[in-house]
């Protein structure tokens, strides 16, 4: 046989093979959808390739991106986010099943998330639990993990404390207080807010992003980043005289993301602690937390944790590794994004008739 043969044959065969692919695409008989925001491109890329069709909500001043990006086969435009329950038949009809991730959560709001009818994946009522940081604080010391001293009073603050709001809001708003008088000047522009005091820690902010399949019931390291913040991350830059003659005060309002690796000793304590963090959340809301969650702490010189947020879906953190973390190639030896995990495990349920599991 001549080399231009084989060649041909080789052609044809691919050309095969890329056709049996598709149509077992095109067998898939769900839809991913996710509003346009936060980790929208980074969902529908890993939805797509796993083969799902794939649609993306989005508010008409912000639908460029989604238009650039070839990850969505259709985008539905509405004036706001808050208008997302007005289309929802639209995506029954799609047979659509909605990813969550933090925008969703703040836009939503967790009541009326709950009141959804289109195919949700992960736990609706857990996202309660990441929304009311009273119940964060409930959660996370009942798996005994460290937690910085929360002040119930602003009369008890006797140290540098950060006053943080509820909800998914990427730090915004967030400020930080020396005394209960700085306290009660600086909340005075966050009228009827609910906020938590934290003692302030120093160390090094560290964000782990895991994955707890309910259908293989493993707990799976991602990846792990720090996030960018204005102007916390900037004000280091100015000499301590001139922060304090221009009176400049400290913001966290979430910029970007940057990517980390972590000693690789510290692994065992990281897969032990979020293990931790799955069975306990099995007992306070069953059938628990399942697929992507966050745990957002400061690591300290004696190298723990301290945990002071746990975000109960994918986290915009994990958007540096669109094409895989070390650690997702580690396991899968290909690109594995968070959002292209979700959609796989979406793809397990549905080849095992056990979608039940992962909706909820």
């Amino acid at each position: 046989m001549s080399i231009s043969t084989l060649k041909r044959k080789f052609e044809i065969a691919a050309k095969f093979a890329k056709i049996s692919q598709i149509q077992k695409m095109l067998k898939l008989p769900k839809k991913i959808a996710t509003i346009g925001s936060h980790s929208a491109l980074q969902i529908l890329k890993g939805a797509k390739d796993e083969g799902f069709e794939t649609i993306c909500v989005c508010e008409r001043k912000r639908v460029k991106p989604y238009k650039m990006f070839p990850v969505a086969d259709k985008i539905i435009e509405i004036d706001s986010f808050r208008d997302f329950l007005k289309i929802e038949k639209q995506l029954i009809a799609e047979n659509a099943i909605v990813i969550p991730h933090g925008s969703f959560v703040e836009y939503l709001k967790t009541d009326k998330i709950k009141k959804l009818k289109v195919d949700h994946f992960g736990n609706k009522n857990i996202l309660d639990w990441e929304s009311d940081r009273r119940k964060q604080e409930k959660w996370l010391t009942a798996a005994k993990i460290k937690m910085p001293l929360i002040f119930d009073s602003p009369e008890k603050i006797d140290r540098p404390v950060i006053v943080k709001f509820h909800g998914a809001r990427g730090g915004r708003g967030y400020f930080l207080a020396n005394s209960t008088a700085e306290f009660y000047k600086r909340i005075a522009a966050h009228p009827d807010e609910k906020f938590t005091i934290q003692e302030y820690v120093v160390g090094v902010p560290i964000y782990v992003h895991y994955f707890y399949s309910r259908i293989t019931r493993e707990l799976e390291i991602l990846g792990f980043d720090k996030r960018y913040e204005s102007n916390a991350d900037s004000i280091g830059r100015v000499a301590a005289t001139d922060q304090i003659t221009t009176n400049l005060q400290t913001s966290y309002t979430i910029v970007g993301n940057i990517p980390l690796v972590v000693r690789e000793s510290l692994l065992p304590y990281f897969i032990k602690i979020g293990e931790r963090v799955v069975e306990q959340s099995q007992k306070l809301e069953a059938p628990g937390l399942f697929g992507p969650f966050c745990l957002e702490g400061i690591v300290t010189s004696d190298l723990i944790l301290t945990v002071f947020e746990i975000s109960a879906r994918i986290v915009a953190g994990t958007n540096p590794y669109i094409a895989g973390s070390p650690y997702t190639f580690l396991k899968y030896n290909e690109p594995m994004s968070t959002g292209r995990r979700i959609a796989r495990e979406i793809k397990i349920a549905i080849e095992n008739n056990q979608l039940d599991k992962v909706l909820g």
